[in-house]
Order: structure tokens, then C-alpha cells, then sequence
């Protein structure tokens, strides 16, 4: 088939590749314009555009999808299928009528849950035991259209938001392969989602992360999970911001926000129910670090408070 490929971030790149090892063309790549980066403000190609421009392939950065010089590029590739996997516009009407078989959607999560931008993230902080892939047909609404086919993914109690990032990116790939073949043979099957049983996954931001102690240890844990490796979880600690990366469920008694133990290590730190033990960590200016050694160089002792 020969596919135009719209995508941005890393999630993307996996199904890009596929594409690219596989019997289909890849006419162009779309994705967000490049944007500067680090303390030298240099501009940075989208992970996609990498992956592209190592391969050959012509990118297309539009700030707007619909401005009509675009659309008219897209008409001239004359595509059998775009496919679209956290591109980061939405498609107007006339695009998604270019393509002979449609626009078709690699979704991370298993519609009609969590539409929207952030699904890995918010399946860890609602505490979900499996997600998944949906591939869908494109419409003009977010999330909404036809689904043509899906795969379960476990979520394991280890997992974080980049653990199921790199196995929902992996599994993407894997159905887009498998269901493109049927698109071409009109074996693919659509069916239409339940709007009743849908949910929104907004946009993470970094206050998001913010620790707030009352919460039950449960509930922060899946927070310190779902927000790794960004925005990451967060607390303060001496005026000082001090991220969690990793941390254990464990019992305890106290002020919410009490250090009540420390070990060589960790530290366990009181919530509104249980406690958690906290492995790994970055201090505001320092690297991220096992609490192992960072208790080396700082002195915590039980009874200090964090997030004050």
C-alpha cells in the first residue's frame, strides 16, 4: 500500500519503522515542526522526522494540517491509507477523505477508554490492570471513529509510563502490520464505539505531579508510577523540590508527610493511608539517584517532613 505517515513522539516511531521494513511505501512522513531544545535553544528534529530523514523519506512540518497548500501536497501523493499514531493535530474533513482506504488511527489504549492525549499515563493512575491498542478509523471527532481491531496489553504492578509506553509502542506496531493487509482485501471489520462507556485522558501537566500526603499511599504510588519518567512525581523537601521515581507500599503510622523511618536504603514517609518507602529519587539541582546514595550526602532523620 502506499502510505502516508503522520506521527511525532517516541510512541510513534516504532510503527514508522515497521512500515518502513515492511512491502507497503512510505510516500512522506508528517509531523510537528521541530522546536528548540536543552540550554542552547537549538531546534530539534520530532523523533519521528529522525527516523525519516535517516531512511530517506520526504517530512512535511505544517503548522496548521488545513492550510489548503498542504492539503493540496497530500492530494498529489495520492495515498491508498494514512496512517496517523500521536501525530498531535486533528484531521479536517477533507483529509480524511484523501485516502482510499481512509485514515486510520494507532490508539494506546482500548477504546472507547481513555480518549484523548494522554491515555498510558492515566490507565497507571486509575489503577488499570491491562490497556491496550486500538487501531480505528479516522472522523472528526477526537477518538471516535470505527474500530477495526485491538490487543490487550497486561499492565504489570511494576509498570511505569515509560514501561507501557515502550510495550504499547511495540504492540502498535505489531497490528498496524496486521491489519493493513486486511484494509487492501475489505476483510477488515469496523465497529462502532460506545460513547456511554468513554472517558477522557487530558493532557498531563507538571503541577499534576505534585504530591499532597493525605492522599492514601495507594493512589501516590500510582502517581509516582504513572508520572515516570515526565512530568514525574514531586514533592519539597527543606524548600528544595524533590522528585520520586520509585517507592514501595508499606504500613506505617504518623503525620501525613512524616518521615517515620529511615534505613540505609531508603526513608518512609507517612500518607493519609499506609506509608510509602522511597527508592529512588532527585534532589532539586542533583541527579536522579537510588535514595541508597543520596542518603549518603543528605541527613534525613525521622520526623522531618516532606511536601512542607
Amino acid at each position: 500500500m502506499r502510505v502516508i505517515y503522520m506521527g511525532t513522539p517516541d510512541f510513534a516511531v516504532n510503527t514508522l519503522q515497521a512500515l518502513i521494513d515492511s512491502e507497503h511505501e512510505v510516500l512522506a512522513v508528517v509531523t510537528q515542526p521541530d522546536k528548540p531544545k536543552g540550554r542552547g535553544k537549538t531546534m530539534q528534529f520530532t523523533p519521528v522526522k529522525a527516523l525519516a530523514v535517516a531512511h530517506d523519506i520526504p517530512v512535511f512540518q505544517p503548522i496548521k494540517v488545513k492550510e489548503p497548500a498542504f492539503v493540496e501536497q497530500l492530494l498529489a501523493l495520492a495515498p491508498d491509507v494514512i496512517v496517523v499514531a500521536a501525530f498531535g493535530q486533528i484531521l479536517p474533513e477533507n483529509i480524511l477523505n484523501i485516502p482510499r482506504y481512509g485514515c486510520i488511527n494507532v490508539h494506546a489504549s482500548l477504546l472507547p477508554k481513555y480518549r484523548g492525549a494522554a491515555p498510558i499515563q492515566w490507565a497507571i493512575l486509575n489503577g488499570e490492570k491491562e490497556t491496550g491498542i486500538t487501531i480505528m478509523h479516522m472522523e472528526k471527532g477526537l477518538d471516535t471513529g470505527d474500530m477495526i481491531e485491538q490487543v490487550v496489553v497486561p499492565i504489570a504492578d511494576g509498570d511505569t509510563g515509560d514501561s507501557l509506553h515502550d510495550k504499547l509502542a511495540d504492540a502498535g506496531a505489531k497490528l498496524l502490520m496486521a491489519v493493513l493487509p486486511k484494509l487492501a482485501d475489505g476483510t477488515a471489520k469496523r465497529q462502532k464505539q460506545d460513547d456511554s462507556l468513554s472517558s477522557y485522558a487530558k493532557l498531563l501537566t507538571k503541577e499534576m505531579g505534585r504530591m499532597y500526603f493525605t492522599r492514601d499511599a495507594v493512589e501516590l504510588e500510582r502517581l509516582i508510577r504513572g508520572m515516570n519518567s515526565w512530568p514525574s512525581a514531586f514533592t519539597s523537601f527543606h524548600g528544595k523540590t524533590l522528585k520520586v521515581f520509585e517507592a514501595q507500599l508499606v504500613e506505617g503510622s504518623g503525620s501525613c508527610g512524616e518521615i517515620i523511618a529511615v534505613d540505609k536504603e531508603s526513608f518512609t514517609v507517612m500518607c493519609g493511608r499506609g506509608a510509602l518507602r522511597i527508592m529512588n529519587l532527585q534532589l532539586e539541582g542533583k541527579k536522579r539517584m537510588d535514595t541508597a546514595a543520596f542518603l549518603l550526602g543528605n541527613q534525613i532523620k525521622a520526623g522531618d517532613m516532606l511536601g512542607k
